[in-house]
């Protein structure tokens, strides 16, 4: 087994997708007054930890697999950002994504500096056996160099694992660490069971829905999209329909009245003006593997194509750079709501806004997951589930209310208002009223330096400039 140590510093390696991530943050920072070298700690990596480990599967051979584990910020402590599993996974895509972390955490208010993990392996090749193998030798190594503590480094699911790996990855740690009582914190994303908490499943999908939300109550933020009104009835593209896209198209048809009319999978499009169930055409793929064929739909192999879709609002819930200077010109959407990371390349970025479309940021947008893994994390210390304490109080508080209102009114008080009263909070709830507080929030925070600061013309800017005034407001506070 080998293991680098590398420092970010000293690499002069330069890769489009830290390029493009650097150059937001550039345009930020020229529009700060940070003292001389400020900027230059903020941009780079503190630590990226690279790895060569061999594991026997059971073909009887020894495989060797190469994974990362990237340190942006540790002005938090801990740090924390996911862990993914792909066979594309480099050291750049990590590098970038850590350094997200850190805006997406500031954005949000959570205590946390930023962080990411990957591992080159396509998680679909290997038997369920091999793949826990893989992954408890993998967590092995990060635990024993401190890149996975409740305190130091929590990472969270991402592209290619889920609750399932998590778990692995907590037993792991409570195997090596038996006299650690915090063990379940050391990530978060776990199984309900497992030490989990409601919500973290969808909590990036619904993220997505309250931040536009909250963009519809901000009259002045609607008519800079040329839109106007609510969500009610507005035209909805959505590209991916995996944990963010479904979750996030979901909510909006279901509770907010939107239409979706196009979903974008990887073997292309389904649309339909009048709308598609969304429900419906997950079931679909999740029977038969692919979205063609779906009954009452035009489906298309062009999927990319489809991005172009004219609508109200387009997220791109997939991959990173699907709009690039190449389809940017022929995008007919007034919002895009950035469900991915990187979905919108800094070149695209720049025809977009010179087209008069509105951009929300990724690092704002999908920032429900890490929120909802903090609540997670803190969940996890205390050792108590949210809501045990209080939720039987608020019944009766509730009960008490209702009694009270049917003597001094001398009527019965509806049942559906009845059961609103008394039904006290359980852990689900908090958590979504945690998550929606927390999204408007930032959404907020971001619009008022984007109306605040002349020289700011995109929400993407102001994002990470409101990312890195908390940031430099924890250095300066820290006595960095």
């Amino acid at each position: 087994m080998t293991t680098e140590h590398l420092d970010e510093h000293t690499q002069f390696e330069r890769y489009p997708f830290r390029d493009s991530v650097n150059a937001m943050v550039d345009k930020a920072i020229d529009l700060m007054d940070l003292p001389p070298g400020l900027p230059e700690h903020i941009k780079f990596n503190d630590t990226v930890l690279q790895i060569h480990f061999p594991v026997k599967l059971s073909d009887g051979h020894y495989h060797t697999f190469k994974g990362f584990r990237a340190v942006h910020s540790n002005h938090f402590s801990p740090v924390k950002g996911g862990i993914r599993f792909n066979a594309a996974v480099n050291r750049d895509e990590v590098e970038a994504l850590s350094s997200l972390m850190t805006y997406k955490c500031a954005l949000v208010n959570v205590p946390f500096g930023g962080s990411k993990g990957g591992l080159r392996i396509n998680p679909k090749a290997y038997s369920v056996e091999d793949l826990e193998k893989i992954t408890r030798a993998f967590a092995k190594i990060l635990i024993e160099r401190g890149y996975i503590s409740p305190s130091e480094n929590v990472p969270a699911p991402d592209m290619g694992t889920g609750p399932r790996e998590m778990a692995w990855i907590a037993d792991t740690y409570k195997n090596l660490r038996p006299n650690d009582i915090n063990y379940f914190a050391c990530v978060t994303g776990k199984p309900v069971g497992a030490g989990g908490i409601n919500g973290r499943h969808e909590a990036t999908g619904r993220g997505l829905q309250y931040v536009i939300r909250e963009f519809f109550r901000h009259t002045e933020d609607v008519k800079l999209a040329k839109l106007e009104g609510d969500l009610d009835g507005k035209r909805v593209v959505v590209q991916g329909l995996g944990n963010v896209g479904y979750h996030a198209a979901k909510f909006l048809a279901e509770e907010d009245g939107a239409k979706v009319i196009t979903i974008i999978e990887r073997q292309g499009a389904l649309h339909n003006p009048k709308g598609l169930d969304v429900e419906a055409v997950r079931q679909w793929l999740t029977e038969t593997g692919g979205i063609a064929d779906f009954p009452g739909a035009t489906f298309t192999t062009n999927g990319l194509a489809a991005l172009e879709t004219d609508c109200d609002i387009l997220i791109p819930a997939a991959l990173e750079s699907q709009i690039t200077n190449e389809n940017a010109h022929r995008i007919s959407t007034k919002l895009i709501v950035e469900g991915a990371n990187g979905p919108v390349t800094i070149e695209a970025a720049e025809i977009l806004q010179e087209r008069g479309i509105v951009v929300l940021p990724d690092a704002l947008c999908n920032a429900g997951g890490v929120t909802v893994s903090y609540f997670e994390w803190i969940k996890n210390l205390s050792h108590i589930r949210f809501g045990r304490m209080q939720r039987r109080l608020d019944e009766y508080r509730g009960s008490k209310l209702v009694e009270t209102l049917e003597v001094m009114t001398g009527k019965k008080v509806p049942e559906h208002l009845k059961e609103a009263l008394v039904q006290g909070a359980d852990e689900l709830s908090l958590v979504r009223s945690g998550l929606d507080d927390t999204m408007r929030g930032a959404y907020q925070d971001v619009s008022e330096v984007f109306h605040r600061k002349d020289k700011i013309k995109t929400f993407r800017t102001a994002a990470i400039y409101s990312a890195i005034e908390k940031v430099v407001f924890t250095y300066e506070n820290m006595g960095v």
